[in-house]
Parts: C-alpha cells; structure tokens; sequence
C-alpha cells in the first residue's frame, strides 16, 4: 500500500518542482537573452569628479535619512560618510534616524553633536519604540524632513562622495522620474567564501534583474538603500506601509503603479558590508524571502488589475513572487533521491516522464547565464569569478528550508520582528565573531539542515548505488548545500561561543 502511494506521489510531486523551477529559470532566461542582445560595455573607471556636475544654490534640497537599529560598530563610519557627500550645505539635510537600544544611541549623539558643531544641518531622531521598524522609522524622518529628494543608506554602507552629484541631475527635467537606484558593491568580497558567494549572487541582480527590467519598461524596485527617491512620489504612492518586511519592495510597486518611473544607474556604485557568518546571512534571507511572500500576496492582485501591459505584469509577477520558488528547491531534494530509487527497483514511472523531466534543464540554463552574463558585465576577470557558480547553487538549496519556513510564515500571516542583520564595520584582518553583535544562539533551524545534510547525502551514496551518473551532480548539489549550510552555522557559532568564554562582551548580542 504504501509502496504504491509512493509510486504515484513522488513522481508528482517532483514534477511539480520542477515545473515550477524551470518557469522561474526560464524567466532568468529570458532576462538573460534580452541582456545579451542589448549588452554594453562593461562600464569604465570612476569619472573625474571636476568633469561631473558642480551642485550650486539652484539644485534641490536633499535629505539624507541613515536608519539605525543597535549598529555601533559602523554608525560612525556612515555619518562621516554622508557628510562627506560633495553637496550644498545649505541644501543637504541629514538624519540620523536611530531606534537603537544600546550604545549605539550614546555614539550617534556624540558624532551628531561633533558635525552639528562644525555647521552640518544633521539631527539625531530617537525614537523609544519600533513601532514599524524600519519603515517606521524612515516615515517618522519624512514627516520632519524639508528635503524634495530623499536618499536613504542602510548602516553597513559607505557612500562615496560624489554619489549625490551622479544622482540628483537625473530627475533635472523629469518629472515622472520617482526614484534612481545605485548599483551596490562590496567592501569585504574577498574576506572570505561565504563573502564571495554573497556578492556573486547580489552581481546578478543588479547587472541583470535590475538592468533589464528597467530597459524592458518593466517594474525594478528600490533595494532599501543607496537610492535617491522624489518625496512627492513617496506620499503619492501612500507613503512607507510597515505591514510587510519588505517595505522598500512594496512602496516600489505601489509607487509605479501610480504611474511614477524609476532609474536604475549601474555606473554608480555604493559599496557595502556583507554578512560574514552564515547565521546573519540566513537571518537576512529569512526577511528578504518573508517580506518579498507578503508583498507578493498584497500586491500580485492589484498588478494583474491594473492597466499596465500584460508583459509587465507577468515579469512583475516573477518578480514579486521570486521567493516562492523555495519551497520547490526543497520538495526537489526530498523527491529527487526516492524517485531515481523507485526507477532502480524497477517502480519509476518510465523513459517518457524522465525524459520530459530533461526540460528542467532550460530553467538551469536560465540560473547558469544571469550569474555568467552578470559577471562578464562587472567584471573583467570573470572566467575565474565564474568557479563560484556550484558553490552559489549548494548556497541556495541549502537555504531552502529556512526560506521555506519564511514562505509558509507569510502565508499564514505570522507576525515577524524585523531582525536587522548585523553589522561589524570588519575589514580582512579582523575578527567579526568579536563583536558584541556576532550570534551566539545557534538557530533551531540548523537541526532540520542537519537532518537535510544527512537525508541527501544518502540519497547521493543511493544514487551512486544505483549507477544513476547523469543524477550524480545534481544529488550532490543538494547534498554540499546542506552541509555547507549546516557546518558553517555550527563553526561559527562554536568561534562566537568560544571567545566570548575568554572575555565578555561589552553588551548582549542583537536578538
């Protein structure tokens, strides 16, 4: 009896996957396509900053909003920052919008007291609560700001200080023009793997994803950060709505189905940190998948009603429904094994399903060209950057199960803190796990991904077993995600662990 059940929902079930991975690879696919037949070349060196624009009286006002939540290490380093921007004084305002509930709060008022000092319109707002975390924050700055342009910088990034000069001469002349999004890059890439892989997949995004959809007329979003937005735009298009996790991804669509436009500017580049430790990283995808589920369910239906042409609104809906895709990567990896272990006992549903099952391969090839394109467009030692590749794809599937939890949370409308991810302001030579900022707690999830490790490692010995050399690679993906995930988590909690014993922090680690 249950032989027989297994016969049928196995094969379905992984069908189901991978129908569903090949559209959402066939969708990069075609960004792919569209990015190769228009491709320009890879973009020069900085301009000279005396061949850019000069700012002068008659250029908008400006105010730049920093939202802070117990991020004491990099606090400092992104105040100077902004203040550095080459801008009018008397046109550029600063606010420093901190719900910390640490130190961070006793930094941020010294340094804003430093540059209010030397004449810098700067303001520290405080708030005691949290009430819409991020977004919260960013509208309570709005409603005392006297800018007409918005630019907003998460603490982990350091703009340099030409970006507003680069930016604000997009909307001279264009009045639709809501919002211009600047390409992030990466001060600590090559600290470590996990840094390289992070950034191999962020490249894709912003040379591919963001590029196309632009170009194509299609819906980009703002990425919370190192965008410069139109105020009016903002209040137009509701303002920032805090019942989502993903607050930038949703006021982007709203405000575009208002009619607003948006620019993306890949030649302007704002470097940022990346999450060192596997456990940040994971809690940062965990709010990224969460947020873009919730965003798709109150959105997706007001896209489809809207006016816009049909092509929009199916790539928006790739777009806004990406994170769904998890689930599936997870139903692959417990199918995959079983299925090539029923055909091997002479119970698998036959050459045709597998065959058919062969067209998964153009959503691979999909996955394959966004992260080559991608790098050929940034970089021009991208042949080797491309070695990244498998490691990238064992990164994802092992992440599935915690983005699958994040998915069903969003279904059922779990209510979920907006954890920040944490920053350490670390370069190459130190040490982030010494920050009181660093995870302590090893999550519960790493358990399920132990467990993730085991089951697909003995479906990869099965399918070494069973002479299946063609399923070989892909088992083995599943597999090597999994434990990549799972031991990285238990290291590197362990190194948390183990030098706070020798000496204690200065305060307790961010929840």
């Amino acid at each position: 009896m249950i032989l027989a059940v297994l016969e049928v929902a196995v094969p379905v079930l992984y069908a189901i996957a991978i129908v569903v991975l090949t559209a959402y690879g066939g969708n990069l696919l075609w960004l792919s396509l569209f990015h190769a037949n228009n491709e320009t070349l890879r973009e020069g060196p900085v301009p000279d900053p005396d061949a850019l624009p000069t700012p002068d009286e008659s250029w908008p006002t400006v105010t730049v909003q920093l939202p802070l939540y117990n991020e004491a290490e990099v606090a400092h380093r992104l105040i100077d920052a902004c203040v550095n921007l080459d801008y009018p004084r008397s046109k550029l305002e600063i606010q420093v919008l901190d719900d910390s509930t640490d130190e961070t709060v006793e930094r941020v008022a010294r340094r804003v007291a430093h540059w209010q000092d030397q004449g810098v319109d700067i303001t520290h707002v405080h708030r005691d609560d949290r009430t819409g975390y991020k977004a919260g924050a960013l509208a309570n700055g709005l409603r005392l700001a006297r800018g007409e342009l918005v630019a907003i910088f998460d603490a982990d990034f350091v703009p340099h200080p030409d970006f507003l000069r680069r930016m604000i001469p997009r909307f001279f002349g264009d009045d639709d023009l809501g919002m211009v999004q600047a390409r992030w890059g990466h001060l600590n890439r090559d600290d470590s793997l996990l840094t390289k892989v992070q950034a191999f997949g962020l490249d894709a995004h912003f040379a591919i994803e963001q590029r196309v959809r632009e170009q194509s007329d299609c819906f980009m979003n703002f990425n919370g950060t190192a965008g410069v937005w139109r105020r009016a735009c903002i209040e137009e298009a509701g303002g920032w709505e805090h019942d989502t996790l993903t607050e930038d991804l949703d006021l982007s669509y709203r405000a575009q189905l208002q009619g607003w436009r948006f620019e993306y500017v890949p030649a302007v580049e704002a470097p940022a940190e990346l999450p060192p430790d596997m456990n940040a990283l994971r809690s940062q995808q965990f709010r990224w998948a969460k947020g873009g589920v919730e965003t798709a369910l109150k959105l997706v239906g007001r896209l489809w009603r809207s006016a816009q042409p049909w092509r929009v609104k199916l790539e928006g809906t790739f777009h806004l429904t990406a994170h769904f895709a998890f689930p599936f990567i997870l139903l692959a990896a417990l199918t995959h094994a079983p299925l090539l272990l029923l055909k091997g006992l002479g119970h698998g549903p036959g050459e045709i399903y597998f065959a058919l099952m062969g067209f998964g391969l153009f959503g691979f090839v999909g996955f394959f060209l966004a992260q080559l394109f991608a790098q050929r467009a940034l970089h021009p030692d991208w042949q080797s950057r491309l070695q990244l590749f498998p490691v990238f794809m064992a990164g994802t599937m092992g992440l599935s199960l915690s983005n699958t939890n994040a998915f069903w949370q969003a279904l059922r409308g779990t209510d979920t803190a907006f954890i920040r991810t944490p920053k350490y302001g670390v370069g190459a030579d130190d040490s982030w796990w010494q920050s009181r900022y660093a995870i302590a707690e090893l999550p519960r999830v790493v358990w399920g991904e132990l467990g993730l490790a085991v089951y697909s490692t003995a479906g990869l010995v099965v399918t070494v077993a069973l002479g299946e050399w063609a399923a070989v690679p892909f088992q083995a993906l599943f597999a090597a995600g999994f434990i990549l995930i799972t031991v990285s988590s238990l290291r590197q909690v362990f190194a948390v662990r183990q030098d706070r014993t020798v000496s204690a922090p200065a305060s307790s680690p961010v929840s």
